[in-house]
């Protein structure tokens, strides 16, 4: 897929003619495989192709976004002059003809195995089939798995009235398996998932018996816990997905999307200290095959490491092309959409707090009694105040600097700012994992991680007294 420099050029002039002070055309060819099987048979084998452009015009701070999937030359300029001429006025301004380059020959950091389509789908029908055939064998009280594998390869081409062409190639594999028990009467379930930037290779990159036996031993310790505590206590956050609630209650909170309209509570926090020395936040889209890495953003952009918060300090903020405009703050290749039906707008990428110095042994040892949140799992975030409540998929008491019984049931209900100020030891074995963040660009793949860190003072939910 790659449209011709001349037929884009037209599109973006057409885009201008009424006096935008900015337009760029997305477009995107993009393949798509879900595939999933439950209690031993397929379940489901859906393939797509989703295939478009999206045009986006800037009058001051308006901004107007028309989508079209006939990307033949008329149709292209067909749908840049509706957005223009969503502006009544006339052209004032003197636009400066555009002299765009050939697409960027395609080079990136990140390395892909076959193509999705490639790889024969009775293969990867009897590599899912082989998770649920293991949870079986381990023990007698499996009553139903699901496993699914989701693939996606997507060409990007990017141009800009700035002069920007691009193009890139993203790909991106995950593999999910639930398992299900009962014993006594009790029902309980646990899943995992793993992802990468990447194709074919997911095969060999993750032990898929493993992660299936992980599965079915955290559901049946499930069956033998008892309810969790209520109440204020410390709390250690396990590495890995524990980040999720430093990308749902903090990271939202630092994209332009809410900074630039006053609805964040760290919107007037630059170069405040919120945390302590030990907190720092990083959201980088650079790392090879990372979940939510990008050569190029959905503007066009390279895209960058950004420190967030440094020693507890904010540095930085997440910020895309409008919002830059708006804020004044530098662009840092962080414009991220769906795909070409949505606007892009300013996402993180891979979300995570940095190592620290402090040994995870040690921050058990210094809790009398709190709780080891060892697997996070969803929750609900308002994204203007940071207010959270996440539920916790997998939990155990710290009694006397000893990690002692499972618990179940239990949730963590906080603020994010106040929680990063809480943050009073951060170990140093980072380990990232993957999510889907939906915001108003739509869902995208976005790593989330960190090593395990000591939160000195944090309310949990629980049934038991």
């Amino acid at each position: 897929m790659i449209i011709q420099t001349h037929i884009l050029q037209k599109a973006l002039d057409a885009a201008l003619s009424t006096g935008a002070d900015f337009a760029d055309i997305f477009v995107e060819d993009t393949y798509s495989s879900n595939l999933s099987v439950l209690n031993s048979r397929p379940d489901k084998a859906i393939v797509g192709q989703l295939y478009g452009a999206g045009i986006r015009v800037v009058f001051g701070t308006e901004v107007v976004y028309v989508t079209t999937s006939d990307l033949s030359e008329k149709g292209l300029v067909k749908a840049a002059l509706i957005a223009a001429q969503s502006q009544t006025g006339g052209a004032s301004k003197i636009i400066k003809p555009i002299h765009l380059n050939n697409p960027n020959q395609f080079d990136s950091i990140h390395t892909f195995g076959d193509k999705p389509w490639e790889i024969n789908r009775d293969k990867k029908m009897a590599w899912l089939n082989s998770a649920d055939q293991h949870a079986r064998s381990l023990s007698t009280h499996v009553t139903q798995v699901e496993a699914a594998l989701n693939e996606k390869f997507q060409k990007v081409q990017i141009v800009n009235s700035r002069g920007v062409s691009v193009y890139d190639e993203r790909a991106y594999s995950r593999f999910n398996v639930e398992t299900f028990v009962e014993t006594n009467g009790t029902k309980e379930s646990s899943a995992e998932n793993h992802g990468h930037m990447g194709t074919s290779e997911i095969f060999d990159r993750y032990d898929i018996k493993a992660m299936t036996k992980d599965t079915v031993d955290r559901a049946l310790i499930l069956t033998k816990s008892g309810f969790a505590p209520a109440g204020e206590m410390p709390v250690v956050l396990a590495n890995a997905f524990g980040g999720v609630i430093l990308h749902e209650a903090c990271g939202h909170g630092l994209e332009t999307t809410s900074v630039q309209t006053g609805d964040s509570v760290f919107a007037d926090k630059m170069g405040q200290k919120i945390g302590n020395d030990c907190l720092t936040a990083i959201d980088d889209g650079t790392i090879a095959n990372e979940w939510g890495s990008l050569s190029f953003d959905d503007e066009g952009m390279p895209t960058k490491k950004t420190t967030l918060i440094e020693n507890g300090v904010v540095k930085s903020f997440l910020v895309d092309q409008v919002g830059a405009m708006k804020t004044g703050f530098e662009a840092t290749g962080s414009g991220r959409k769906q795909s070409y039906k949505f606007a892009p707008a300013s996402r993180m990428r891979n979300t995570f707090i940095a190592p620290g110095k402090d040994k995870f042994e040690d921050m058990i040892k210094d809790v009398d009694y709190g709780l080891f949140a060892k697997r996070m799992g969803g929750g609900s975030v308002n994204t203007s105040t940071g207010d959270y409540n996440f539920q916790v998929r997998e939990a155990y008491i710290i009694r006397n600097g000893r990690i002692e019984e499972p618990v179940k049931g239990a949730c963590l209900i906080g603020r994010g700012i106040d929680t990063l100020g809480k943050i009073t030891k951060v170990a140093s074995d980072l380990k990232m994992a993957t999510g889907m963040c939906g915001s108003v660009s739509g869902s995208i793949p976005a790593g989330v991680g960190q090593p395990e860190v000591l939160v000195s003072s944090l309310m949990v939910g629980g049934k038991a007294k």
